[in-house]
C-alpha cells in the first residue's frame, strides 16, 4: 500500500529536522512513517549506529515489530528489551538495527550501559515526558534524560501531547532543544507563561495567561508536527482502527481447541458448546479472556489479560482524554473494572456527568446505547473491547458520540472508533460481517433518497 500524502508530510518532517515531534491521532500511520525515515537514513549512511525505541508495554512486545515485517521493512524489526535483567541482557548483546524497550525498564537499561550506544531515539507515546524536571519529576523521563541528548536523532510521537494543559509540554520540549524555546527549567516556563490561583488550603491552580497558547505554539511550531485528520478521512464517517491484540500462546491453544473440538479445559474447569451458536459464543468470550464454564450459574474462569493490556496501553495513549469502551459480556464489565478504578458504568447520572467531562472511563453495553442518547459532548474516542455480531447494535453505540451528534453539540472534531481484536480469532471476522450487512443497508437507504 502506497504511503498516505500526510506520511510523506510527517516523514519529510522528521528527516529535516534532527530533533523532531510527530502528532498524529491513533490510526494516521505514525509506525510506519517513523520506519520509513528511519529506514531512508541508515540508506543515506547518516545513521550508522543502532536506534533505541521507547514505547508503552504491549506496544514493544507487538506493534512496531509487526508493523516492520507488514510493510516489508524486516531488517529494522526491533529486538525487544523486556522480560527478566537475564533476557534483557541477552537481547542487548544481540546485532540490530534498532531495540526497544518499556517506559519501565528505562532506568535499568540506562544504568546497564556504561557507553550511550544509541544514534537515534524514538519515544512513542511522547506524553510520557511530560513529567520530566531536572533535578526531580518522573523516574523514568529523568533516566532518559540523562542520555538522550547523546544521541544525533531524536524523535517523538504522539496523538495527545498536552491532554490535560500547556503546561504538560515543557518536559517534551527539553527533549527536543535543552529548553532553548520553552525555557531552561519549568519553573521558568511556569512563570513566564502561567497564573497559579490559590483554591483554598495547599491546592493550587495552574492556568495560561491569554497569551500563552499562541506563543507556544509558534515557538514549537519548527519541531512539533500536527496533521488534522479531517482533510484526509472527512468527518461524515468515524475514522476506524482494528487495534490487534497478540493472545498468549497457552490461550490462543485454548482458542484453537474450542473451535475444533467445542471443548476446552481450562484449569479445572469444562467448558464446552454443543452448538455451532454457542460455540461462536464461547470463542468471542475466550478472545476478550474469559469464558462462562458454568450456564447455569454464569460462572466464568479467566483465560488471558492480553485485551485488559491493550486497553490499558489505549488508556495510557490518550494521556486523560476521556475514553468511552463497550464490552458485551458481564465478564468484561467485572475485569474492565477490576483493572481501572476510574471506570464507571453507563446510567442516567453517568450520562451527566460524562457530558459535564467528570468521566474519564466509561463503560456501556451496545444493547444499553439506544436510540436518542447523546454523548457527544464528552468526548469523541470509542473503544469496542468486544464486538458485537449486531450491527444496528454497533452503528447505534457509535453514533452516540458520531459526526451527527458532534455537530449537533457545536464540535468540529472527528469521531475515532478503536477495535480490540484478537489475532486469529473471530475479532477478525467481525469486519468483513459488518461490511457485508452495512452494503447492504446503504444500498437500500440510497435507493429511498428523495
Amino acid at each position: 500500500m502506497d504511503l498516505r500524502p500526510y506520511q510523506h508530510q510527517a516523514i519529510d518532517h522528521l528527516l529535516d529536522h534532527p530533533r523532531a515531534a510527530a502528532w498524529l491521532s491513533m490510526g494516521m500511520g505514525k509506525t510506519r512513517s517513523v520506519l520509513v525515515a528511519l529506514d531512508t537514513l541508515y540508506l543515506t549512511g547518516e545513521l550508522t549506529g543502532p536506534t533505541l525505541i521507547v514505547a508503552p508495554k504491549r506496544v514493544c512486545e507487538s506493534v512496531w515489530r509487526q508493523e516492520a515485517i507488514k510493510w516489508g521493512l524486516d531488517h529494522l524489526a526491533p529486538v525487544s528489551i523486556l522480560g527478566t535483567p537475564k533476557v534483557r541482557e541477552r537481547a542487548l548483546k544481540e546485532k540490530a538495527h534498532s531495540y526497544m524497550v518499556n517506559f519501565e525498564n528505562l532506568p535499568w537499561l540506562t544504568g546497564k550501559l556504561r557507553t550511550w550506544p544509541f544514534m537515534a531515539v524514538v519515544v512513542d507515546e511522547s506524553s510520557r515526558l511530560r513529567g520530566y524536571r531536572l533535578h526531580q519529576g518522573a523516574k523514568q523521563a529523568g533516566a532518559l534524560g540523562k542520555v538522550v541528548h547523546q544521541s544525533q536523532r531524536h524523535i517523538q510521537l504522539s496523538g495527545t501531547p498536552a491532554p490535560n494543559g500547556l503546561e504538560g509540554l515543557w518536559g517534551q520540549a527539553w527533549f527536543l532543544d535543552q529548553g532553548d524555546r520553552l525555557g531552561k527549567t519549568y519553573t521558568a516556563f511556569i512563570r513566564r507563561w502561567f497564573r497559579q490561583i490559590n483554591c483554598g488550603g495547599h491546592f493550587i491552580k495552574i492556568e495560561p495567561l491569554p497569551h500563552a497558547a499562541d506563543e507556544i505554539h509558534k515557538r514549537l511550531s519548527d519541531l512539533c508536527l500536527s496533521i488534522d485528520p479531517r482533510p484526509y478521512f472527512g468527518t461524515r464517517e468515524p475514522i476506524t482502527v482494528q487495534i490487534p491484540v497478540t493472545l498468549p500462546p497457552d490461550a490462543l491453544g485454548l482458542y484453537k481447541r474450542m473451535e475444533r473440538d467445542f471443548f476446552a479445559e481450562i484449569g479445572r474447569h469444562e467448558v464446552d458448546a454443543k452448538t455451532a451458536a454457542t460455540k461462536s459464543m464461547k470463542l468471542l468470550q475466550m478472545a476478550s479472556g474469559a469464558v462462562i464454564h458454568d450456564t447455569a450459574t454464569r460462572d466464568w474462569v479467566k483465560v488471558h489479560d492480553a485485551k485488559l493490556d491493550a486497553l490499558e496501553s489505549l488508556v495510557e495513549e490518550s494521556a486523560g482524554v476521556p475514553l468511552i469502551v463497550a464490552y458485551h459480556f458481564k465478564s468484561d464489565l467485572a475485569r474492565i473494572k477490576a483493572r481501572f478504578a476510574q471506570a464507571v458504568e453507563l446510567d442516567d447520572q453517568a450520562v451527566d456527568d460524562w457530558n459535564a467531562g467528570k468521566i474519564p472511563l466509561l463503560l456501556l453495553h451496545p444493547q444499553s446505547a439506544g436510540h436518542g442518547l447523546n454523548l457527544a459532548q464528552g468526548g469523541n474516542i470509542l473503544v469496542f473491547y468486544t464486538n458485537t455480531w449486531n450491527l444496528e447494535h454497533r452503528l447505534q453505540t457509535v453514533e452516540r458520540i458520531g459526526p451527527v451528534r458532534q455537530a449537533q453539540a457545536g464540535l468540529d472534531r472527528p469521531v475515532y472508533v478503536y477495535d480490540l481484536a484478537a489475532t486469529g480469532t473471530l475479532d477478525e471476522v467481525m469486519p468483513e460481517r459488518h461490511q457485508s450487512k452495512r452494503a447492504v443497508q446503504d444500498l437500500l437507504l440510497a435507493r429511498m433518497q428523495r
